[in-house]
């Protein structure tokens, strides 16, 4: 992985482009869904960056960029489609403090900008690093098919019920809560509207208060010949759910790739005449997690 992937917070940020034709456009269509301060140089600017200044969108200046016009911004864009120009640009918003995007040139660019699935405040981001531009489309294409327009607003109204929720126990009993608002009452509250899914929710709460504690649970689940692909839907699903993973040197780390990033995991070793824990104290590890109410996956 060369580029890392981040969501980097850019409200009342600024933002500076160079370049006035299809390139910047493409790249202002997204930046605009954010809540950056954007400002535009470009001497011959399209009739849509013309209307996206005078509606306010942007800050345009039809002239190129010169020095200290990107002072003080977080991320800057070199969109001009032409090689020296953007090398000026670029040279420009690195030495005045930028992270540098230049479109079409992976080599010098500090950051990537990724295929966008946008469903606010949930937003998927696709990137091939720069090696299959097709497979991202592709892929967001799919995306978009396959989440509801809605997922937004049960996202969103969630996130206001967050610190109601903390009432319930940290850990599974709260996952549990949201694992069933947003697969189940949710999708079906919302074909009412937003007043139905904070009814459900309220609901929901109730529900999973008046619950007596779940029962601790271990699944066993088998490695195979460690392809994650071959794994049966319930190993998966096990895997996802599990509050603690217990597994030893045969399983391949894109099995254990499956597991939650919070999950404890707990290597107990048994590889042909390595070292090794006993089955006595694998044994017991199993009984004291499931005790403590703890979902684990061995």
């Amino acid at each position: 992985m060369d580029h890392f992937p981040i969501f980097l917070s850019t409200k009342g940020q600024r933002i500076v482009l160079s370049g006035g034709g299809d390139a910047a456009l493409a790249k202002l269509r997204l930046l605009m869904k954010s809540q950056a301060k954007i400002s535009v140089y470009a001497p011959d600017p399209a009739p849509e960056l013309v209307q996206w200044a005078d509606a306010g969108r942007i800050t345009l200046q039809k002239r190129p960029l010169q020095l200290g016009d990107v002072l003080c911004a977080k991320l800057f864009y070199a969109a001009d489609e032409d090689a020296v120009e953007d090398a000026r640009t670029a040279a420009i918003a690195r030495a005045e403090g930028a992270l540098v995007n230049i479109v079409d040139n992976l080599h010098d660019s500090a950051f990537i900008t990724p295929a966008i699935v946008d469903r606010d405040p949930v937003t998927i981001a696709i990137g091939t690093e720069g090696a299959a531009p097709v497979l991202a489309r592709a892929i967001k294409a799919d995306l978009e098919e396959r989440l509801p327009a809605t997922l937004g607003t049960l996202a969103r109204i969630g996130k206001g019920f967050r610190k109601m929720a903390d009432a319930l126990p940290f850990g599974r009993p709260r996952r549990d809560f949201w694992r069933d608002y947003y697969f189940t009452s949710g999708p079906r509250a919302v074909a009412d509207g937003e007043a139905a899914v904070g009814d459900a929710l309220d609901t929901l709460l109730a529900d999973h208060l008046s619950r007596a504690a779940r029962p601790g649970h271990i699944a066993f689940v088998g490695g195979g010949p460690g392809d994650p692909e071959l794994l049966t839907l319930k190993a998966r699903r096990a895997l996802d759910e599990a509050d603690v993973v217990i597994y030893d040197r045969l399983i391949s780390p894109e099995i254990l790739e499956l597991a939650r990033r919070e999950a404890l995991m707990i290597d107990v070793g048994k590889e042909g005449f390595g070292p090794s824990t006993s089955q006595e104290t694998i044994n017991a590890l199993l009984v004291e997690h499931a005790q403590n109410a703890h979902r684990s996956c061995a």
